[in-house]
């Protein structure tokens, strides 16, 4: 009689976690293409030890976030509403709007879009440190820079 030989994968633990720092400049990146590479990022999904059910993403900083493109009629036709609870409660702003008052809510709320809507997706999003300007404050934990022209 043959023996099968059962083969697993081996299922990366939290404890066996490396993370590294990243800086990301998003000076004149399309919203979109940052958001799914930077959420991927997060995730851990460029590792060859990604385990869906362990958080094994890097820290991510992104810079210059005022300065990110908003393709095609999205500046003045995407919509972002948010509702008081109140009767008449219900407030609307552009992405246009957004990206001039709030940019780094705007980067936020697209990244946050596309990660796990559960805990390991809270903590995940945890690791994203957004500035609308050049300067961080993450200078000590020494992070590499991330060219994202190679990878979009």
């Amino acid at each position: 009689m043959e023996e099968f030989i059962v083969r697993t994968t081996p299922l990366t633990k939290p404890a066996d976690v490396e993370r590294k720092w990243y800086v990301v400049d998003a000076t004149d990146i399309a919203l979109g293409r940052l958001s799914a590479v930077v959420a991927s990022i997060l995730r851990g999904k460029n590792k060859p030890t990604f385990t869906p059910n362990v958080d094994t993403g890097d820290n991510v900083i992104v810079i210059n976030a005022s300065k990110i493109k908003l393709t095609g009629h999205k500046a003045t036709d995407k919509l972002y509403q948010h509702h008081s609870d109140h009767p008449g409660g219900l407030k609307t702003r552009t992405a246009g709007e957004l990206r001039e008052n709030d940019p780094v809510r705007l980067l936020e709320l697209s990244i946050k879009g596309m990660l796990p809507k559960n805990t390991l997706g809270h903590h995940e999003f945890m690791k994203l440190h957004v500035y609308a300007g050049e300067e961080h404050e993450q200078q000590a934990q020494k992070p590499e820079v991330l060219d994202l022209t190679k990878l979009i």
